[in-house]
């Protein structure tokens, strides 16, 4: 127990920011000294191995210069001899007493272990204490000249040196050859300036790692003794020797020199370590007093107390003090900015979702039970044809503006952004009498008109969605629902109105939901279904082509009217995905259709916009084998609304495919001739509006006789949408129309029936031809 307690101090007494200041600056200094100490010990290490290296490199230079200066001395001795008349004489008359006597009198002189005599013809007469060389071994370098070099006595290698003898010609050589022993070699490495082993074997009895080593480089070898080494090649004067002088030095001796200095390192590092010590504990004792104040003020502020210290002196702390108390006011400020950043919007300023329903939750704890408080959902209309044709920054003014009006229009009630073009309006403490009506038209009357933007007129129109308690709900999330609902209701209306929640909303609400996931089943399933109508060209008295309409036959509810699934389909995105199985499908039948009918399908303009409808027209006549010339796309005049650039340039894209482009319910939306003349399309649809008007009288003739010497002019095929008796048809052909379709020809067809009505049109026009 008394451990355990005494250990716990401790660590407590350690766990002091003095001790640790203390400990810290100590720690680092000893860091850095033993990395200055490991940086010194490594350099002088490096340094004494290239002081040896050096050494035993230069010594090898002096090994070779010994040698070679031995060898010159044997030469000269051999040179007197050779060039001595009687010995000449004695050679050339082949008289081998007086050689053999003269050859020994030449070992005794020069102390040399072997003299010898080789002739031209072979011969070798010597005197020596060990088994002389083979002759055929020494021929090649003593008839190129070579005057040194080292052979072979017996199991032994020697320094020879040789000098030829002529009379005044050639007849032979004076060898003498001196071994170079253990004991020869010794005493050369006595010569050297630094403590050496000197030895000369043939290359082929070296060790591995000296065989493998560069001549003339020294290289290190050993674990327990660290050695060097130095390998030279001397010249051979016998084939096959390849001699080698190995000089060995001790690295691990050399090294011990310089331990000491290693040690007067150590020991100094030692002394600074301990002087650094008592200084940090000094220098620690200094600081922790008015950090301990710091401490103290942290820890309040921590608890959301006061928590400024007194500031008493101009140094680093007081400095530190003074920065600690405007981090405090900044804190504070901060977090009032972050509350206001996290429950307002950036653009507007005004309060965001968060807030609003905050603020609801509030004025519903706080209603008295005789009034009433109106939620209120705005949607701006058309907000993004402003973006898209005015630009971004031009729609952020205009959702600027149009908070800015609505806070002083309305005065005490609270107006928020729930994000994009939606705002919210709250409206409390209103009388049980409150005409709700006349406060409708008066939120109405704030959008009811024009800004001015950078020069330019803006709509700032707006459908509103209106839910009112108690009535509507008694929660927030009832009301902001409800209130949401209404908007839904009031967009579809026709959008610049208002709407009240009523309670069949809600059940709309739940069957638009429901239909949206029947939508998802279809389109996973396969649960939709093509019917085409037939087009009818007047000029050709022909078939042309058929348009692919799609149908949803709901297992529950029957056949549900695209009219009914295609704008949900629309809002919801989901048109995309119907809208490729649609092409996909539309060319995949009409590839087995007869002759050179065509397809048509309409291109919604979500579907337009998709990057890769291109791909998925490919696509679809790659798989169908349809040719391109015979699918026609079909679109409306609403896709130049967003961008006109990229509109056209996705035009042009479809054209390089060969399909053919179309468009839809021409005259009745943004009509603009520059459309047109940007783009050359093959034929415009003439909308059923203006055939449904031919027999009734007025300029509708006028209006098709326009359109199709238009299209005329610009190379276009013209179709008139809706023909429903001969006498439109009739009134079509004189005005120069080349297409119609309608129920004058029939209704839509599913797939099975256009075969029939193919093989009808086909019987009519034989019967037609007969009768002609």
């Amino acid at each position: 127990m008394s451990r355990t307690v005494s250990f716990v101090a401790a660590k407590l007494r350690f766990g002091t920011l003095k001790m640790r200041i203390a400990v810290v600056y100590a720690a680092l200094f000893a860091v850095v000294l033993a990395t200055v100490v490991l940086l010194a010990g490594n350099g002088v290490a490096r340094f004494g191995e290239n002081s040896a290296s050096r050494d035993l490199a230069a010594n090898a230079r002096v090994f070779d210069e010994i040698i070679s200066l031995r060898a010159k001395q044997m030469r000269g001795s051999t040179d007197i001899l050779s060039r001595d008349f009687g010995f000449r004489e004695a050679v050339a008359t082949n008289d081998r007493p007086t050689i053999e006597s003269a050859l020994l009198s030449l070992r005794q002189r020069s102390s040399s272990a072997a003299a010898f005599v080789v002739g031209l013809d072979g011969s070798m007469t010597g005197s020596s204490d060990a088994t002389l060389p083979p002759v055929e071994e020494l021929w090649t370098a003593l008839d190129e000249g070579q005057e040194r070099g080292i052979v072979r006595l017996g199991d032994k290698l020697a320094l020879a040196a040789a000098s030829p003898i002529q009379v005044p010609d050639t007849v032979g050589w004076l060898v003498m050859a001196q071994p170079l022993d253990a004991a020869e070699m010794r005493r050369l490495s006595r010569l050297a300036a630094v403590d050496i082993g000197a030895r000369v074997v043939r290359a082929s009895q070296l060790p591995p790692a000296l065989a493998k080593a560069p001549l003339g480089k020294v290289i290190e070898t050993g674990a327990d003794e660290r050695i060097l080494h130095h390998v030279t090649a001397l010249p051979a004067l016998q084939d096959g020797v390849r001699p080698r002088l190995v000089l060995d030095h001790s690295l691990t001796k050399a090294l011990a020199e310089y331990s000491g200095l290693q040690w007067l390192l150590a020991a100094l590092a030692a002394a600074g370590l301990t002087l650094v010590i008592v200084a940090s504990w000094r220098v620690a004792r200094t600081i922790t007093g008015p950090l301990s104040a710091l401490d103290t003020a942290t820890r309040k502020l921590g608890e959301g107390k006061d928590a400024k210290v007194e500031v008493v002196s101009d140094d680093e702390i007081g400095r530190l003090g003074t920065s600690f108390n405007a981090m405090v006011d900044a804190i504070a400020e901060r977090e009032r900015q972050i509350t206001h950043v996290a429950l307002h919007d950036g653009l507007t300023n005004l309060p965001n979702r968060k807030l609003f329903v905050e603020q609801l939750d509030h004025a519903l704890v706080r209603r008295r039970d005789d009034a009433k408080l109106m939620v209120v959902y705005v949607d701006l209309d058309d907000f993004k044809v402003v973006n898209d044709t005015l630009g971004h920054p031009a729609g952020d003014a205009l959702l600027r503006n149009v908070a800015a009006h609505l806070q002083d229009a309305l005065g005490d009630a609270i107006v928020a952004r729930l994000g994009g073009d939606e705002f919210a309006i709250l409206l409390t403490d209103l009388s049980g009498s409150e005409d709700l009506v006349a406060l409708a038209d008066r939120l109405q009357d704030c959008f009811d008109r024009p800004v001015l933007i950078d020069g330019q007129q803006a709509d700032a129109s707006a459908s509103l969605g209106i839910a009112v308690a108690p009535a509507d709900g008694t929660d927030g999330i009832t009301l902001m629902k409800n209130a949401d609902l209404a908007l839904y209701r009031a967009k579809r209306d026709g959008k610049a109105t208002y709407h009240f929640f009523e309670q069949s909303l809600d059940e709309q609400a739940r069957h638009r939901r429901q239909m949206e996931l029947d939508l998802r089943l279809a389109i996973r399933d396969g649960g939709f279904e093509l019917h085409f109508q037939p087009l009818y060209s007047l000029q050709e008295e022909r078939l042309k082509a058929f348009e692919a309409l799609i149908r949803w036959p709901h297992p529950h509810r029957g056949m549900i009217s695209p009219a009914e699934f295609i704008p949900l389909a629309e809002d919801t995105g989901l048109i995309v995905q119907i809208g490729e199985w649609v092409i996909r499908e539309a060319c995949r039948q009409a590839a087995t259709w007869p002759g050179d009918l065509s397809v048509a399908v309409n291109i919604s303009p979500k579907q337009f916009l998709s990057p890769n409808l291109a791909t998925v027209v490919l696509s679809a006549l790659a798989t169908s084998g349809l040719p391109a010339t015979r699918l026609e796309l079909e679109i409306t005049e609403s896709i130049f609304i967003a961008n006109v650039e990229r509109t056209l340039a996705a035009l042009h894209g479809l054209r390089k495919l060969g399909v053919r482009i179309a468009l839809d319910d021409f005259g009745t939306g943004y009509s603009s001739l520059s459309y047109l003349r940007s783009f050359p399309f093959d034929k415009l649809k003439i909308d059923q509006s203006f055939v449904r008007d031919l027999t009734e009288g007025g300029n509708a003739n006028a209006v098709i006789r326009a359109i199709t010497t238009l299209a005329d002019a610009l190379g276009m095929e013209t179709l008139a949408e809706g023909v429903e008796d001969q006498a439109q048809a009739e009134i079509l052909r004189q005005e120069g129309c080349r297409q119609i379709q309608g129920y004058l020809l029939s209704k839509p067809l599913n797939a099975a029936a256009v075969y029939d009505f193919i093989d009808g049109m086909e019987g009519s026009a034989d019967e037609a031809r007969r009768t002609a």
